[in-house]
């Protein structure tokens, strides 16, 4: 089933939004070349407890920490460890606070340094594409129409989207109904409705877009060795058009 907020409980969850939304600004000042993601990990730690903010993954189906730390051929879910991020290396941070009962979910990819060109045109257009997919977020519209632009411009630019992956629905859980993949047909799928609060999460590959699942059970990689980068925002879907809930 899913759950339609009200304007009211939309204006409660973005304190969840805004306390994620500062966690990536101070980390962008912070991430270099040396940093490890346990290092990341054990900032967010800090950052959600200082703002009276609830870690929520921690003990998630029982993954172990705060953040997901998803470095250059490592889709998603990717654990943080002790080995220092090098010069050239691309870094998703996916995090999830809860905050008065409600959730905001966001990730960001990060450059360590200088990367490659290819590197620097796949973070580039998968954020393009999470600016399009929320562009397309209005009532009315449906799924389909909304990641049929994702997929579009991620494959004309020469990436796959993650299929396994999905988008979905935040609230007082962090997955709530609907669920869904970033590729679609337009005028398929359901139709966006006023309250719905969804992430649009795009996960772009410079290969093949099929992955695989390393023995942790959770740290998902592309299946070939590609890089790959994710963007992802929480927004509300209302008559004025969508709201973003985890931007500063």
């Amino acid at each position: 089933m899913i759950v339609l907020k009200s304007r009211a409980e939309i204006e409660e969850m973005r304190r969840a939004g805004q306390i994620v939304a500062a966690f990536h600004q101070a980390l962008a000042d912070m991430i270099r070349p040396g940093i490890t993601t346990l290092d990341i990990e054990s900032f967010a730690v800090r950052f959600l407890k200082e703002s009276g903010a609830k870690a929520y993954t921690i003990g998630y189906n029982g993954y172990p920490f705060a953040t997901c730390a998803s470095v250059n051929d490592v889709i998603a879910h990717g654990f943080p460890n002790q080995t220092p991020l090098k010069e050239g290396d691309i870094v998703t941070i996916d995090i999830v606070a809860e905050a008065n009962g409600w959730i905001g979910d966001s990730a960001w990819s990060y450059a360590i340094g200088e990367v490659s060109e290819e590197a620097r045109k796949l973070m580039r257009v998968t954020k393009e594409c999470l600016d399009l997919g929320i562009e397309k977020s209005l009532v009315g519209n449906r799924i389909g129409d909304v990641m049929h632009a994702v997929q579009t411009h991620a494959e004309q630019n020469g990436f796959s989207v993650v299929r396994d992956l999905l988008g979905h629905g935040v609230g007082r859980e962090m997955h709530e109904e609907p669920n869904y993949p970033h590729v679609g047909k337009p005028g398929k799928g359901f139709r966006l409705k006023e309250g719905m609060v969804l992430t649009i999460e795009p996960m772009l590959n410079a290969g093949i877009a099929t992955m695989k699942i390393d023995a942790d059970g959770w740290t998902a990689r592309t299946a070939d060795g590609s890089l790959s980068a994710q963007y992802e925002h929480t927004i509300a879907i209302t008559a004025d058009g969508p709201i973003i809930l985890t931007e500063q």
